[in-house]
């Protein structure tokens, strides 16, 4: 019997500006535990089981996403999928332990932490054939962009580009003195219905509004002039037309620039909302986004993050 662990980061995206380009890993993790045994063990155990997050409602069978990744790095390996729900079909079974902790569909990258997993474990069991740019590029078909499943893997601010067949990417280390702020609604909002509100076309102005913000970000991270972030995370492409989606979702950003965050938008889709800040103020910015949200009858909650610059990790 071997037993492989592999332990994934949540991501947040976009931050405002950066539309599918911007993703930066945080200190919440998902994590995937895979045993593989001999189909003569007499150890009758389900073949999937989830605990915590999407317990009560994710897939156990071979719709789960955790289960489709690893059957991606399987077929590439020319390796007969190990996970059989019936019995003997195949030459070892898999039982995997989902332990999630990163709120499902609520812009925290809970698809991309269980894409992620899956191919990592997989390509562990193949025997590591897969390189980082393969397991990134396999990631980022199935997710459909980069900027989430390229810091799910790294670690780090991600600045990604995709043109639909290669992924480009590079990493920047996020300051340590710097906070994520996420307060969470009850509500969930699908990446699809999000992106669906988007225009095909945009006005030349909002674009140059918008390439000019992602530079002022970059540039705001690497000499931590954080004061910058306020204006560097404004946008033009992707929140206002997403508005519709996040009831209350001005009167929390006004509630959490007045308490004094360095930045705010909404973290990847929605519809949870992320605030940068320092370490000092971030419980009572959480407090008040919150107190925000409740004011349009919308219960939500809040955590505190730090950023993770270290990515996936075999444990």
């Amino acid at each position: 019997m071997k037993k492989i662990k592999i332990r994934i980061p949540a991501t947040t995206s976009n931050f405002g500006s950066g539309y599918d380009v911007f993703g930066a890993a945080l200190k919440l993790y998902n994590e995937v535990e895979v045993t593989v045994q001999s189909p003569k063990s007499k150890v009758k155990i389900p073949n999937i089981e989830i605990l915590g997050e999407g317990k009560d409602t994710l897939p156990r069978d071979k719709r789960n996403i955790v289960w489709q990744a690893m059957k991606e790095v399987f077929s590439i390996c020319h390796l007969p999928a190990p996970l059989s729900l019936k019995r003997g079909e195949s030459s070892v079974i898999c039982y995997l332990r989902l332990i999630n902790r990163i709120p499902l569909a609520r812009g925290m990258g809970s698809s991309a932490a269980a894409r992620v997993g899956g191919l990592v474990a997989a390509n562990k069991i193949c025997g590591n054939r897969l390189s980082a740019d393969e397991i990134i590029r396999i990631a980022t078909k199935l997710e459909g962009h980069p900027d989430n499943v390229v810091p799910a893997y790294f670690g780090g601010l991600c600045i990604c580009n995709y043109d639909k067949k290669n992924v480009k990417y590079f990493k920047l280390k996020m300051p340590k003195d710097l906070k994520a702020v996420f307060c969470i609604p009850e509500f969930e909002v699908s990446t699809d219905k999000a992106r669906k509100l988007l225009p095909k076309k945009i006005p030349h102005k909002d674009a140059v509004f918008n390439s000019g913000r992602v530079a002022l970000f970059v540039s705001a991270i690497i000499r931590k002039e954080y004061k910058l972030l306020s204006m560097a995370m404004e946008d033009k492409l992707h929140q206002p037309y997403r508005k519709k989606l996040i009831p209350g979702i001005s009167s929390v950003f006004e509630t959490a620039v007045n308490s004094g965050t360095y930045g705010v938008a909404v973290s990847g889709s929605g519809p949870s909302i992320l605030a940068i800040s320092s370490q000092r103020i971030a419980g009572r910015i959480g407090k008040m986004m919150q107190k925000a949200f409740n004011r349009h009858n919308i219960k939500s909650r809040y955590i505190v993050c730090d950023f993770n610059n270290k990515g996936t990790s075999c444990v």
